[in-house]
């Protein structure tokens, strides 16, 4: 049986901010990263202790084809709350400082 999902503010708005950039890249692009951000989303979901616990109780998936990564919590209830949308180029600090 699949999670519920929680979507934070500020993944949301990580997910919007890099939809724009994609988009001004190439039309479309914006919507295939969406996908890929699903696609990693829906596997969590399925799987939720799947991945490893990477800071405090906090995990990461990798989505596939674009450099981010999906910053996660799993609830005793199972429920997943999606935090951050992150690129990995990104210092690692500024991901750490949200899930603090």
């Amino acid at each position: 049986m699949a999670a519920e999902l929680v979507l934070a503010p500020e993944a949301e708005a990580d997910l919007a901010e890099a939809y724009g950039w994609y988009e001004t890249r190439r039309i479309g692009l914006g919507e295939e990263f969406l996908g890929c951000v699903d696609a990693c989303i829906q596997q969590v979901l399925r799987w939720p202790r799947m991945y490893a616990t990477i800071h405090q109780q906090y995990r990461r998936a990798l989505v596939r084809r674009f450099p981010y990564v999906v910053f996660y919590e799993v609830s005793e209830e199972e429920s997943v709350t999606v935090y951050a949308v992150f690129h990995t180029s990104r210092d690692p600090n500024r991901w750490r400082a949200r899930l603090s």
